[in-house]
């Protein structure tokens, strides 16, 4: 199995970075998350995660960024490369419960791939 680390060049962490994306990039969203895409000229793909205080305490919220950090790193292999990926943690009123890894795995996968199918259909 192939290992694909996330360095520190793969992350996205500066406010204009994520500025631009919100700006120019594709997005979609389900009940776990919001994610914009936006091409970049690095030939691989970057990462932002950003959970707000809603979310819970400090802990909670770190942790939630650990598991989205991780389900990008495993997901590298099958995502398009040369895109900048902004991942948004969405809030619902009466959902208490965190999300397991599986689940935000699939809802990241599922995001993607509307966001690509979307863009394919307006190319037609």
């Amino acid at each position: 199995m192939k290992k694909f680390p996330l360095s520190k060049e793969k992350r996205l962490s500066s406010n204009k970075q994520f500025k631009a994306i919100l700006a120019h990039g594709h997005s979609a969203r389900n009940g776990l998350l919001i994610l914009y895409m936006s091409e970049n000229d690095c030939g691989y793909p970057r990462l932002g995660v950003s959970v707000g205080k809603i979310h819970g305490n400090a802990i909670v919220r770190n942790r939630l960024k650990r598991l989205l950090r991780e389900v990008f790193r495993q997901s590298q292999g099958g995502i398009p490369a040369s895109f900048d990926y902004l991942l948004l943690v969405s809030h619902k009123k009466g959902t208490e419960n965190q999300p397991t890894f599986e689940q935000l795995k699939k809802s990241f996968v599922t995001l993607i791939n509307s966001i690509l199918n979307k863009s394919i259909s307006r190319e037609k």
